[in-house]
């Protein structure tokens, strides 16, 4: 009888401990989240803004607008220009023969002004 006795505290103890012991072997073991660095360019929190005098306001955008549609018209006169007298160039020329360096040097100018005229135009 001591023996069933002996093996029943044994068991009701091991079955106690492994119901104590249970959560700290099967829980999964706590990390610690790395705290994240503050960037060197970002603004200080602690700083009051706008110590470099009052906020300065962006230049009105419809200003400048004004400003590149008056380029852009300018551009586009030149560019008239240039193809006027390209064509003239090109009628006074005849059709069977190569065309002068002249008429192609100005075929690239009226290019290159045509792209400017694009890019201002894209804003």
């Amino acid at each position: 009888m001591s023996y069933s006795r002996r093996s029943l505290i044994l068991a009701l103890a091991g079955g106690a401990g492994a119901m104590v012991a249970g959560p700290a072997l099967y829980s999964s073991p706590q990390r610690n989240t790395p705290q994240p660095i503050p960037s060197p360019n970002a603004p200080d929190p602690n700083f009051p803004p706008g110590l470099n005098g009052p906020d300065q306001k962006p230049p009105d955008k419809r200003a400048m607008d004004k400003q590149a549609q008056a380029d852009v018209k300018a551009d586009v006169e030149k560019l008239y220009a240039l193809i006027s007298e390209l064509r003239e160039e090109v009628q006074k020329s005849d059709a069977s023969s190569t065309l002068s360096l002249s008429v192609v040097n100005k075929a690239k100018q009226i290019e290159k002004l045509a792209k400017q005229v694009k890019d201002r135009a894209k804003g």
